[in-house]
């Protein structure tokens, strides 16, 4: 049997770890997850041994059929045993306010949700919280936190299924000390904002998180993004960003991400990495080249993406960032304002603009479907393309996505076809690239059925295992399991998750590696992925026989720079 040594010693460990096990009796354990394929999470081959939990831990990994008993034990014949899969890249903040469970994302085997995209869930001052609860849309909650660190605690109190661990975003902190305005920080103020990464950071941050295509995070240059990373960096912390360009501009996005991390010492990650619109489609494979130079180079950069072919932002995301300057309602004043509106028509039909016009880059207005509305008057149009609702209101495909943001008084949710099925591939090829769904974890009831969602929301996961490793055989399975655990735990300094092996924290994943798969469609988007049986979280049964079972143990995981108190 391969790796035996390890196995032995695992005995040797459980045997000094379980007190509940007299000297001549076999051990007595929590839960044993019997007869699988155990995968640790790092890539290599899998084992067939029994894992055996104790509280939240893992405490011993078994030979098949060594006595031992359990109060609770699962028979995984035919199943994969793995860690808990990591979400690198989720927007759950506010899903998980309004249902702990985060059944979209639990019942794919996810146990840890990370956050962070640019916007983070603090640190808030009093103008920005105001800010934050006009713009609530579905989901309507209090905000008795002012810190990241006390958003996570509140989170935890309230009861989660999942983990959830977050950076603190580079957009917060601009907003924090300068407003939404295109302004350039002092010194002083530049120091005040490199304080706030630092003080996120003593709070469990992982890193400072930017997202440079939205204002008024647009408006900041290199350098500034360069102190906040090595603010970040003196704790061990990383450096990840929605980069400034995915589309015409993506190599010298890709040469300041890298830049970044040079400067600052530390990782810095691509998010969702992309090559959007056709044009720039042959971009991908220079735009790998390049972070691969700067790995040979000995640069910790890597990447994420999420397997599907559209991209979900708002509409906003059509308009130029100067008119989005001081904030939302600075946007919708300019926006009433007919020569301003002139100016913005034009430059949203202009190709060659210096902004990342990517209602152009869909290639036609058919391949923008609005999912999120805010307003009831306009939920009704939720699932129809741009195009089509301009053919109904009989007005330009322009003027119609200014009225529509007027009207709603909102960003509005939108699915941007961007992308090519080869690049997927591609990218996911790079051993360098893990997962993360850029979207929130719901379920198909309550508040969640007044707007749409995007597929990836329920399926990225399910997708990436299903249809990408076992069908198109891009890597074996248990390098796929390694991109959703061991390889972003340890890119974010994650102690003892991701991991399968004793003393690991027990998220725990059994799934049908000949069964998982996504059927969530952009049709019909809120179904639910199948092939994961049984999920614990933190030695805690969350998933039983495919159903959520209700339970809300997770737990705030935190950084490197964590200081205990600090929130």
């Amino acid at each position: 049997m391969p790796r035996l040594l390890p196995t032995l010693l695992a005995l040797a460990v459980c045997a000094a770890c379980n007190p509940v096990a007299a000297a001549d009796a076999p051990p007595r354990y929590d839960l044993l997850i019997r007869n699988g394929v155990v995968h640790d999470g790092s890539g290599s081959d899998p084992q067939r041994v029994d894992v055996a939990v104790q509280g939240d831990r893992i405490v011993a990994l078994l030979p098949p059929g060594r006595p031992a008993s359990a109060r609770q034990q699962i028979d995984a014949h035919g199943m994969a045993v793995a860690p808990g899969f990591i979400n690198v890249l989720s927007w759950a903040t506010e899903s998980l306010i309004a249902d702990g469970r985060g059944v979209s994302d639990s019942k794919q085997g996810v146990t840890l949700e990370i956050f962070g995209e640019g916007w983070s869930m603090g640190p808030v001052n009093a103008r920005m919280k105001a800010d934050a609860l006009k713009q609530q849309a579905d989901i309507r909650y209090d905000m008795p936190w002012t810190t990241l660190g006390g958003y996570l605690e509140h989170l935890q109190q309230r009861g989660i299924t999942p983990n959830v661990a977050s950076f603190i975003g580079a957009t917060t902190v601009r907003i924090h000390e300068l407003g939404e305005d295109d302004v350039k920080p002092s010194a002083e103020q530049l120091g005040r904002m490199q304080d706030v990464v630092r003080q996120a950071m003593r709070e469990g941050a992982l890193g400072v998180g930017s997202s440079l295509i939205y204002p008024p995070a647009t408006f900041a240059d290199t350098d500034e993004l360069i102190a906040l990373a090595k603010a970040a960096a003196e704790s061990g912390g990383g450096y990840i960003s929605h980069m400034r360009s995915e589309a015409d501009r993506l190599l010298e996005a890709v040469d300041e991400t890298i830049a970044i991390a040079r400067a600052s010492g530390q990782r810095a990650e691509v998010y969702h990495l992309k090559a959007a619109g056709e044009r720039n489609w042959p971009k991908m494979q220079q735009a790998i080249d390049r972070i691969a130079a700067a790995r040979s180079e000995g640069l910790a950069v890597s990447a994420d993406m999420y397997v599907y072919t559209a991209g979900g932002t708002g509409l906003t995301a059509s308009l130029p960032p100067w008119v989005q300057a001081g904030g939302h309602d600075a946007m919708i004043q300019r926006l009433k304002e007919p020569a301003t509106r002139a100016r913005v028509v034009a430059e949203m039909r202009n190709p060659d603009v210096p902004w990342e016009n990517l209602r152009l880059l869909a290639g036609s207005d058919e391949r923008l479907l609005l999912l999120e509305f805010k307003s009831e008057a306009l939920k009704p149009l939720s699932g129809k393309s741009l195009a089509a609702i301009a053919r109904e209101r009989g007005t330009s495909v322009e003027d119609t996505a200014i009225d529509l943001i007027i009207e709603d008084d909102y960003r509005i949710g939108t699915a941007y076809f961007l992308m090519s099925e080869e690049n997927i591939e591609l990218g996911l090829k790079q051993p360098w690239v893990s997962l993360g769904s850029d979207a929130e974890s719901s379920a198909p009831e309550g508040v969640f059925l007044q707007s749409g969602t995007h597929p990836r929301a329920y399926g990225n996961v399910a997708r990436f295992l299903g249809h990408y490793v076992r069908d198109r055989k891009l890597m074996s399975l248990q390098e796929g399991i390694h991109r959703l655990t061991g390889l972003p735990a340890s890119n974010w300094k994650l102690a003892d998750r991701g991991c399968l092996r004793v003393g690991c924290h027990a998220d725990i994943v059994v799934f049908d590696p000949a069964t998982i798969a996504d059927h969530a469609t952009y049709d019909q988007p809120r179904q639910y992925a199948s092939g994961v049986s049984d999920v614990f979280v933190n030695g805690v049964q969350v998933v039983r026989a495919g159903e959520h079972t209700g339970a809300t143990p997770g737990r705030v995981v935190r950084g490197p720079g964590w200081v205990a108190g600090a929130e």
